[in-house]
């Protein structure tokens, strides 16, 4: 059985930095899983697979070709129970707290049960929270919802603890695909204060720089997805 959020809560508690990668199934050529793996920064600690909108069968064969080739985590970041599959190691069993969506903060949730009990999957309940990165993205779009705005750092911060007192695990602070700005250091560190699970940050993240502002402002993990898509390997 994998440990993963036992692993991530000890790095948090060791202030030790994870670097997640992000696929997209339906971007990824499954036949060159090797040659991609190559290329992922040494400081990677997991895979992330996932997207909001993702072609039948194509998560579980991208799970597979990556597990085939790589002893790093892989943990499913779905757009949809459809997307759920056995092979990976854990699921990020997201509720998207930003939007007031019913089908996305329990529908979809409730729909994923019988195919998840049928896994050996790692489950770790995650409160997901979409800030406004200067862009529409694709979980605007399939969510039907609109992101928190940066200028209300309150009502993050209020969301993020309303997870936690509901039981996630961890916090996720997105500023969506392909975002024309991250999730600020400010409101980084106003959750990081205020909540005590760990906090993930992703979108928009394009640069070293970008990512050590992150760490220091106090994410313990961050993900990186279309830096990578567009091989723009930022870090060796």
């Amino acid at each position: 059985m994998s440990q993963v959020l036992t692993n991530i809560l000890k790095s948090a508690a060791a202030e030790e930095k994870l670097l997640a990668v992000l696929i997209d199934p339906d971007k990824f050529k499954t036949d060159s899983a090797s040659e991609f793996l190559r290329k992922i920064p040494r400081q990677a600690t997991h895979i992330l697979v996932g997207g909001s909108r993702v072609e039948n069968g194509r998560t579980e064969a991208c799970v597979k070709a990556l597990k085939a080739e790589t002893q790093l985590p892989v943990i499913l970041f779905p757009g949809d129970h459809s997307h759920i599959t056995g092979a990976a190691d854990a699921l990020f069993f997201l509720s998207l707290l930003s939007g007031r969506n019913p089908e996305f903060l329990i529908g979809q949730q409730v729909r994923s049960v019988n195919k998840i009990r049928q896994t050996q999957l790692e489950i770790i309940p995650t409160g997901y929270i979409l800030v406004d990165g200067g862009k529409e993205c694709a979980v605007h779009h399939v969510s039907q919802t609109s992101p928190l705005s940066p200028k209300d750092p309150e009502t993050i911060v209020n969301t993020a603890l309303a997870g936690e007192y509901s039981g996630k695990g961890l916090v996720y602070l997105e500023a969506g695909s392909g975002a024309k700005f991250p999730v600020s250091a400010q409101i980084i560190s106003l959750v990081k204060k205020a909540i005590s699970v760990p906090l993930i940050v992703g979108g928009g993240i394009r640069s070293a720089e970008a990512l050590s502002e992150a760490y220091t402002a106090g994410a313990d993990m961050v993900v990186v997805g279309t830096a990578f898509e567009n091989e723009d390997f930022f870090l060796s």
